[in-house]
């Protein structure tokens, strides 16, 4: 097979990432991102947009820790990479908590190479929190102090900002995911249909747009663990035909709706 030297330029920008996270070199960091790049991390909390917010969101969340990528899979398709992992982060107060996580990054081509124009960090806040809490009197600490330095970086309306990732589909959405993926697996095209209407959009993979009874036939048997909902979003790690990949599924601004389900799968590059 010839190799796509794209898909590999591709996911040599986005390997630098982890790179400068654990050097702690926040100019290169920072240097990733095109001029009005914006960070969702996690999504469904308030963008940060451009290099100046993109500077201060580093200096709350990766200066002062620890930070390890664990990743299990990744995938180019079209100018995005996503990533199926886990991130280990080590607080300054010696706290550490697993997290699990896929990452969409979306780039574009520049004079000076690619660079990403939008990362999407799909992670659970509460989860996090919860586990934080959980490491002891290091994690409560590690909250304490993250307050302050929320307000004194991003200002109240970043800190409310970041509490937005609270809010969203939650569990109601995973179980209408789940719902949606069961009836997916043994090929009931007229579940399908009437759990997603008549005005999802559907890619299988992603860019390859597909019609609901299409979409029913080749995800036959399909498989799915590691539900994440983030916003308006539940994100999962998928089997399909044999091919690993990531799903996200979004729903409409009242949540009470999917609007469009787009499955990422391995193939350009080898994991």
């Amino acid at each position: 097979m010839p190799v796509d030297r794209t898909a590999e330029d591709l996911l040599a920008a986005v390997l630098a990432s982890p790179r400068a996270v654990a050097a702690h070199d926040k100019t290169a960091w920072v240097g990733l991102f095109a001029e009005q790049a914006a960070v969702h991390d996690p999504y469904g909390s308030r963008a940060h947009i451009g290099p100046e917010a993109i500077s201060r969101f580093y200096n709350v969340f990766i200066a002062p820790n620890t930070i390890a990528f664990r990743v299990e899979r990744d995938i180019v398709a079209g100018h995005t990479v996503v990533r199926d992992l886990h991130i280990e982060t080590t607080m300054s107060t010696g706290a550490t908590v697993v997290v699990p996580m896929h990452l969409r990054y979306d780039l574009v081509a520049t004079d000076g190479g690619w660079r990403i124009t939008r990362l999407a960090a799909h992670w659970e806040l509460g989860v996090m929190v919860g586990r934080l809490l959980r490491t002891g009197p290091a994690g409560v600490l590690a909250g304490v102090k993250l307050g302050p330095q929320l307000i004194s970086e991003l200002g109240f309306g970043g800190a409310l900002g970041m509490m937005r990732a609270l809010r969203g589909v939650g569990a109601a959405g995973k179980r209408a995911v789940e719902e949606l993926f069961a009836a997916t697996a043994r090929g009931d095209a007229v579940a399908v249909r009437t759990l997603l209407g008549t005005q999802a959009e559907v890619e299988l993979p992603a860019g390859h747009a597909l019609g609901l009874e299409e979409f029913a036939d080749r995800a036959r048997g399909m498989e799915w663990s590691k539900l994440i909902a983030a916003g308006r979003t539940v994100s999962a790690s998928v089997r399909v035909g044999g091919a690993a990949g990531v799903a996200f599924v979004d729903f409409a601004a009242d949540a009470n709706r999917i609007i469009a389900v787009t499955v990422f799968l391995d193939g350009s590059l080898e994991s």
